[in-house]
C-alpha cells in the first residue's frame, strides 16, 4: 500500500550542492524521480534547502520528517530506540562523532541542523513514520519509539501534522523537504522477514557495543 500526502511537484536540479556537513551522506541521481537521491541510514539526519528526495527504510524504527514550511527547509532523521541504556549517557555524550541513532539525541541534532540552515522553530512542522511490530519475539520497540517521539513533540511544542506509525509492516520513506510531500509505502514481501532479522542484529549490537562503530543496516 502506497500513501502519498498533499505536496506540489518536485524540481530537477542534480548539481547544486548539499548543506555543509552533510557531503559525507549517499547521494544519488534517481531518475525514476528526475532529482537528487539521499539515503538516511539508522543512526543518520539530512537537512536539505533544495528539490531533492531523502528515503529510508523503517521496522521499528521511526523516521520524523520536519520543515520549516516559510522557508521550506527540511529534513529526516532515523532512530532505532528511544534513549541510551542506563548508563550508557555520559560515555557516550563525549564520544567523537557519534550518531543520532536514539531518539533523545535524533530529535535535537535534526532540529537544530534546520535552524543552523536558516529555519526558524515557531514555523517548524514535524511528520512521524515507523513503529512497526515487526519483531515479534521481542520487546514492542517501535510501540516504544512512537511513544518516545510524540510525548517529544508534545512536551517541544512542535506542531504534528501527518502520522503512519504503528502496526507490524516494514514502511519505504520517500520525503520530498522543498514541499513538504511525503510517500509512504508498506513492505509485505520477504523483504519483512529480512528487514526483522537485521533489526534484531542491530539491537544486539547496540546493547553489546554501543558506542563503537555503525552498522548499515538497510
Amino acid at each position: 500500500m502506497t500513501a502519498v500526502l498533499p505536496g506540489v511537484a518536485i524540481a530537477r536540479d542534480k548539481h547544486a550542492p548539499v548543506l555543509p556537513g552533510f557531503e559525507h551522506m549517499r547521494r544519488f541521481w534517481d531518475p525514476t524521480h528526475s532529482c537528487m537521491t539521499v539515503k538516511v541510514l539508522p543512526g543518520e539526519f539530512y537537512v536539505s534547502a533544495q528539490e531533492e528526495m531523502v528515503s529510508t527504510v523503517l521496522g521499528s524504527c521511526v523516521s520524523a520528517c520536519i520543515r520549516d514550511d516559510e522557508r521550506r527547509i527540511g529534513g529526516m532523521n532515523h532512530f532505532m530506540l528511544p534513549a541510551p541504556m542506563s548508563g550508557e549517557r555520559n560515555d557516550w555524550s563525549s564520544a567523537v562523532g557519534r550518531a543520532a541513532r536514539y531518539g533523545s539525541d535524533a530529535m535535537e541534532q535534526l532540529i537544530n541542523a534546520i535552524l543552523k540552515a536558516g529555519g526558524r522553530r515557531e514555523s517548524l512542522r514535524v511528520k512521524i513514520f515507523g513503529g512497526g511490530r515487526v519483531l515479534a519475539q521481542m520487546t514492542d520497540v517501535g510501540k516504544r519509539n512512537i511513544a518516545f517521539v510524540q510525548h517529544y513533540l508534545e512536551t517541544e511544542g512542535l506542531p504534528l501534522v501527518a502520522s503512519d506509525v504503528g502496526d507490524i509492516y516494514p514502511r519505504q520513506l520517500q520525503f520530498f523537504p522543498a514541499s513538504g510531500r511525503v510517500r509512504v509505502r508498506q513492505l509485505r514481501t520477504q523483504r519483512d522477514a529480512e528487514l526483522a532479522a537485521t533489526e534484531q542484529r542491530y539491537l544486539k549490537r547496540l546493547a553489546n557495543d554501543p558506542i563503537k562503530g555503525e552498522v548499515e543496516l538497510f
